[in-house]
């Protein structure tokens, strides 16, 4: 790879849904700081796009989520994975980055490294929840693992593991992000209004599952509030789809329902409450200091094989960082609406409790903001240009 790598480095980097989206975006930005003719190709989205990202296949192709979900799409990403695989042995990168992802990429890295193709893992595999034993495969296939929160990075460290934690961009980007009252001037709300975000899921697959029990919730709410307004940020015209199909079986026409296309971080700050289903966007309503309630639902065989492999007994990224049930999480048979409902509303009706959340949250928000794109570029610098660190 020598001279020419370290001048033009083509860089390998797959990425397979909405949050891996925008932390490949973060990391192509933050490498061109300092190696403006680096090329990036391989596996992503809009945002990595737009980011200059040259696309070989769109990653929604691997936004598939739960053990029946991806048996049922498992021949089309296996033959995704063959030829990603043959394209970077043949036309080898100076390094391969693997954002999230772990069952795609891990297999894709294992393969590239044995090649002698250096390869980085950017975002660990929640190793710490469930699946421990991916760490022996994880040492094998990767040549350095970049972490999103500080306690990850220790176990790397103890499995001898080259790693570096980098905080979370999101930290980064949300720390000074505007408050409740611009953000309700933003979308033109009224200042003084009662808002609940709902956060359904960025996946069709979650919709889904899950648009029928954020509407069925949203009905309870509103039977208790009068005066609430409902804010439900959406990525595709697939999902907005799906949940406008969910108010029209429960006859929900009369709720105040605003759909968004994308704005889920104004939603979120604008928000008194938020319902959110697992995921990143837990983090993000918890870097926006927002009260939440966390649920969600998958096919009952996926939900059965996660639950006795997990670890934890909470799955929100709030509580994980927090190592409490600092927020209310209703998974599977208990997500009902009667228990979301109320868990929203208890929350609206307490300021004490909102207020002793926003002071947590923003003692997170401290520990995760490290400036990511500095500390990335760093890990990443010595690699791109021929030697490990």
């Amino acid at each position: 790879m020598g001279d020419t790598a370290a001048a033009t480095p083509t860089v390998g980097i797959v990425a397979g849904e909405a949050s891996g989206d925008l932390l490949g975006a973060h990391l192509i930005e933050a490498v061109r700081e300092h190696l403006p003719q680096a090329r990036f190709v391989g596996i992503g989205g809009p945002k990595m796009q737009a980011a200059g990202m040259h696309i070989l296949f769109r990653m929604e192709k691997l936004a598939v989520r739960g053990y029946v979900e991806v048996l049922r799409h498992y021949f089309e990403i296996v033959g995704i994975r063959r030829r990603i695989t043959e394209h970077f042995l043949r036309e080898p990168p100076a390094c391969f980055i693997g954002v999230d992802a772990p069952d795609f990429n891990l297999d894709l890295e294992l393969k590239l490294k044995s090649a002698g193709i250096p390869t980085v893992h950017y975002v660990s595999p929640s190793i710490w929840a469930w699946r421990g034993g991916r760490i022996r495969k994880i040492k094998r296939a990767v040549t350095k693992m970049l972490t999103l929160f500080p306690f990850e990075a220790r176990l790397y460290e103890q499995a001898q593991v080259p790693v570096a934690y980098v905080g979370h961009p999101l930290a980064d980007m949300l720390g000074d992000f505007p408050g409740m009252q611009a953000a309700r001037r933003q979308l033109h709300l009224p200042t003084a209004a009662r808002v609940i975000a709902l956060l359904p899921g960025s996946r069709v697959s979650e919709l889904e599952q899950m648009a029928d029990l954020f509407v069925a919730t949203a009905i309870e709410i509103a039977a208790a509030v009068s005066d609430v307004l409902f804010l439900v940020p959406l990525v595709s015209r697939e999902t907005r789809e799906l949940f406008e199909a969910a108010v029209c079986r429960h006859e929900a026409q009369s709720l105040s329902v605003t759909i968004l296309f994308g704005h889920a971080h104004d939603a979120m700050a604008a928000a008194d409450v938020v319902l959110v289903a697992s995921g990143t966007a837990t983090l993000e309503a918890a870097l926006l200091k927002r009260p939440m309630v966390i649920t969600y639902q998958m096919p009952r065989m996926s939900w059965w094989i996660m639950k006795h492999q997990r670890y934890q007994p909470y799955v929100g990224l709030p509580n994980i960082l927090a190592g409490e049930f600092v927020v209310p999480e209703f998974l599977q048979d208990e997500a009902t609406p009667g228990n979301l409902g109320q868990a929203v509303l208890n929350l609206l009706s307490d300021a004490t409790v909102r207020s002793r959340l926003e002071t947590r949250f923003s003692s997170m928000l401290d520990e995760l903001r490290q400036n990511t794109a500095q500390k990335v570029a760093a890990a990443l610098l010595p690699i791109l240009r021929g030697g490990i660190e």
